[in-house]
């Protein structure tokens, strides 16, 4: 999994927006699809968005207890509208939750965070930080999975880029 979190850091370095939010918003349904490839797809990213990267959007409010800015229906319901058509307009798809559209951010020059605003319905998130946890999620997961010898042989199916000379994959 390592060179998919890679490959996203390096996308994220290069200002890539649009190939890093692809990666970040594929990279749970391939985690979630190792972990059970029997469950359909909607079930299996949105249990393993809500495990492994929710946390980083969860806050503990004083009046309101926890709160969690995004859940993995309406992460999962943003990736089948960016990735099948291009779009950020979940209001059509039946995944989500609690939301009604997303704005990516590309970061200030001046150091600052536009990251996790709520704005009625519509989630502000900084593109390099979504993108970067996603990666940083693939990653602590890849670790506690790393003793489970069916998700290991499974792994060893995913996609591997060689490279034409020495043969080595990337």
């Amino acid at each position: 999994m390592e060179r998919f979190s890679n490959s996203l850091r390096s996308s994220v370095n290069h200002q890539d927006w649009y190939v890093a939010l692809s990666t970040a918003l594929t990279l749970p349904d391939v985690c979630g699809r190792l972990i059970d490839p029997a469950q359909g797809s909607s079930k299996r990213y949105a249990a393993w968005f809500d495990q492994w990267a929710a946390p980083s959007y969860s806050i503990r409010l004083p009046a309101v207890g926890l709160h969690c800015f995004l859940n993995g229906s309406d992460c999962y319901a943003l990736r089948c509208s960016y990735l099948h058509e291009g779009g950020a307009d979940i209001t059509q798809q039946r995944a989500r939750k609690a939301l009604d559209d997303f704005h990516f951010i590309v970061p200030p020059v001046n150091g600052n965070s536009i990251h996790c605003n709520k704005i009625n319905n519509t989630l502000q998130l900084q593109v390099d930080l979504f993108c970067l946890d996603i990666a940083d999620a693939v990653d602590r997961w890849a670790v506690s999975v790393k003793d489970n010898q069916e998700i290991q042989n499974r792994m060893r199916s995913l996609l591997t880029v060689h490279n034409r000379v020495t043969g080595v994959g990337y």
